[in-house]
């Protein structure tokens, strides 16, 4: 006999990749190839958002400009694609709601998977309705620098019961916290974004096509005092 669990580990797997992507960077890009490798993902899917709720300050670059760097950072990677649903919807981006989009559009929990850091992931109880939010998909959490898995596991105890190694995917009836052990490079937007004002080399952060994009369009160059 089928069940709809059957049915649903059959089923594409669909990673997402949210963040402000201001600019999108080499660490991002690592955190979700890692994801795929390890969890066979079929597609990955990179949102950005449009109003973060964990930022108090908005994305230096616009929608636009935002888009298309992670178009140009994905270009010719076989089954990744960008979508602007979170650019559309009115008010903060939380994951939440993006999850339940893509449940009303037929997809399971048990087919997405929701890839973050281990920096981003300690800090779970303060998302959005949490803890609801780990029901609508599986968490694929990637090691950062200076963030290893076990120091996961001390900051968060409580959700010990849900965490797993990849290798026992095929086993989960249910959405789990899927602990990834892969190194990524200790990028940041942050950083990023303060060299594109200096004017100095972006080589090793982001992407060639993204570094030529963010130079041709002058991003996040700081404007000369007037008068001068």
């Amino acid at each position: 006999m089928t069940t709809s669990f059957d049915v649903a580990q059959r089923g594409p797997r669909m990673g997402l990749l949210g963040g402000t992507f201001d600019p999108i960077h080499l660490g991002h890009l690592a955190a979700a190839h890692a994801a795929q490798r390890a969890l066979r993902l079929d597609r990955v899917r990179l949102v950005p958002a449009a109003r973060p709720p964990h930022r108090p300050d908005s994305p230096r670059a616009s929608e636009y400009h935002r888009l298309e760097m992670l178009r140009r950072a994905i270009a010719g990677t076989a089954g990744w694609e960008v979508s602007d649903l979170e650019l559309r919807r009115d008010g903060p981006s939380y994951t939440y709601d993006t999850l339940a989009h893509l449940h009303r559009e037929g997809l399971t929990p048990l087919q997405l998977f929701f890839i973050t850091g281990t920096d981003a992931f300690a800090e779970i109880a303060t998302w959005h309705r949490y803890p609801e939010v780990l029901d609508a998909a599986h968490f694929a959490v990637v090691t950062r620098p200076g963030f290893t898995l076990p120091a996961l596991q001390a900051r968060v105890p409580s959700l010990a019961d849900r965490m797993i190694e990849p290798a026992e995917l095929d086993a989960a009836s249910a959405p789990r916290i899927l602990l990834i052990e892969s190194p990524t490079p200790d990028v940041s937007s942050t950083d990023i974004r303060e060299r594109a004002a200096r004017g100095e080399s972006l080589t090793d952060l982001v992407p060639p096509e993204v570094a030529a994009y963010i130079s041709q369009h002058h991003l996040y160059r700081r404007m000369a005092p007037s008068g001068i």
